[in-house]
């Protein structure tokens, strides 16, 4: 399998530190808003990198964290008349709505900036210790740039450029405008803990450090986010774990593309991005991650209503072609499967092949996407006429084997009237037996109340099947 890997600008064979074991850390969102559909890329887009390792036999321990405390979170706090808590936790409430609506599965640690003080401490007072970083007048804590002699290596730029073109707050307390800080002296109002320099609150860049630290260990193997997070965030995760800890940090850096919109960067500072829950709203979560996993993670993404109706009309596809599978499987021929149908299936192993090398090539899940619907191609081919049980089945086996690590999701978007099921049965029950009684006006009666309800019939060679439309 090969990565490409951020730090060197090249493709590189993957070789963990620990044989069979996968250590891997991803950003967080800081929790005062809904997440938005820039969010929701590296979120859904390092789930399949995590289940494509587990597809491949790897033990994952994915780490990603909450930024719980930072200003952003104050600032809606005080707009909102509650406190800074209760925002973090409104939102990571929300942030799991929308991650199960998406398919994303909860990481193995989802740890807090808050639940981590005495970590973040800890380092702190370290970098104190080694020279990296000093106490200011103010209470603050901030990290000697200049001093860390390989700061720019993730961004590629030397310092001086980097220095140029940053944002940088710039106050009489910092040694250098680069400094940044660790730790925050108190505000009033504001929540704050004790340190050895006085009340205060954790930066942003070091919690990560302190958090991947202290679930995954020194050295990791993977660290994933977004591309705007390479400078200054994780350009300063480096910077303070390799000085606190004297070894390196991270031996995979992988980022993600920009999303788009009018091929401007979709961002919160800008004002032009649509909530996950807004899209989910007008198109579905299931659209949404087949709209990320149809493109390459590293590709930039225009987000449109053309290309997400692109991406719904692909899941319906693949749903019908589940959908038809299940059906098959109970109304099918018994027996084993003819040599044909043997023939057949066999045939399909291709594009398991096909699957894999596209994923092991930096997990191309568009490559990857491909494989799998021409497989549902020839699948359907194979079952059209009077399948066998068997085949069916056999069928549905590896097409949810593959579309299983890219977590393509099947349950309808919203929850169905209880007793559904049940009364479209009982009608369709209904209909077969006035056909038999060759009662045609009550037949197309219940054919019609059945419209009604939304449903579609397909009277197939295998008997009646239905779905929602």
């Amino acid at each position: 399998m090969k990565l490409y890997n951020s730090m060197t600008m090249q493709k590189e064979e993957f070789v963990p530190l620990e044989p069979g074991k996968v250590k891997m850390y991803a950003c967080g969102p800081t929790v005062y808003n809904y997440i938005h559909v820039g969010n929701a890329r590296p979120i859904i887009m390092f789930d399949v990198l995590r289940r494509y390792f587990e597809y491949r036999g790897y033990d994952v321990t994915f780490v990603q964290n909450f930024t719980d405390v930072d200003d952003k979170i104050i600032k809606r706090a005080n707009e909102e008349g509650i406190s800074a808590d209760a925002v973090a936790k409104k939102y990571i409430d929300e942030y799991f709505t929308d991650a199960q609506g998406l398919g994303v599965r909860p990481a193995t640690v989802h740890p807090k900036a808050t639940e981590n003080i005495e970590q973040i401490i800890e380092i702190v007072s370290t970098l104190i210790d080694k020279g990296y970083a000093y106490a200011a007048s103010n209470g603050d804590v901030y990290y000697r740039t200049l001093k860390f002699e390989g700061y720019g290596k993730l961004s590629h730029q030397p310092l001086e450029e980097l220095q140029a073109g940053a944002r940088i707050d710039v106050n009489d307390v910092k040694e250098n405008p680069m400094d940044f800080a660790l730790w925050k002296a108190a505000k009033p109002g504001e929540p704050a803990w004790d340190s050895p320099w006085g009340k205060g609150r954790p930066g942003w860049h070091i919690e990560c450090s302190a958090m991947s630290n202290r679930y995954l260990g020194k050295t990791i193997d993977i660290h994933c986010g977004g591309a705007d997070l390479a400078f200054p965030h994780h350009e300063n995760e480096i910077a303070q774990s390799e000085a606190a800890n004297g070894c390196k940090f991270v031996n995979y850096w992988l980022h993600n593309g920009f999303i788009s919109i009018d091929n401007k960067k979709m961002s919160k500072s800008l004002g032009n991005f649509f909530t996950v829950r807004e899209a989910a709203d007008a198109y579905g979560y299931g659209t949404i991650r087949m709209f990320m996993l149809m493109s390459h993670y590293r590709s930039p993404l225009n987000y449109s209503g053309e290309i997400l109706m692109q991406a719904r009309a692909a899941l319906e596809r693949l749903t019908t072609a589940r959908e038809n599978l299940m059906f098959l499987t109970g109304s099918g021929a018994d027996g084993e499967m003819t040599a044909e149908e043997k023939a057949a299936f066999d045939g399909l192993g291709k594009y398991r092949e096909k699957f894999i090398a596209a994923m092991d090539d930096d997990f191309n899940t568009a490559d990857g996407m491909s494989a799998i619907f021409e497989m549902v191609r020839d699948i359907n081919s194979a079952v059209a006429g009077t399948p066998t049980k068997a085949l069916a089945k056999a069928c549905l086996g590896i097409f949810d084997e593959l579309t299983g690590v890219m977590g393509v999701p099947y349950k309808p978007e919203k929850a169905e009237d209880d007793g559904l099921e049940e009364k479209v049965n009982a009608l369709i029950q209904a209909r077969q037996e006035a056909r038999a009684a060759k009662n045609w006006a009550e037949a197309d009666r219940i054919r019609d109340e059945l419209k009604e309800m939304g449903i579609q019939l397909l009277d197939t060679k295998q008997g009646v099947q239905w779905k929602k439309v």
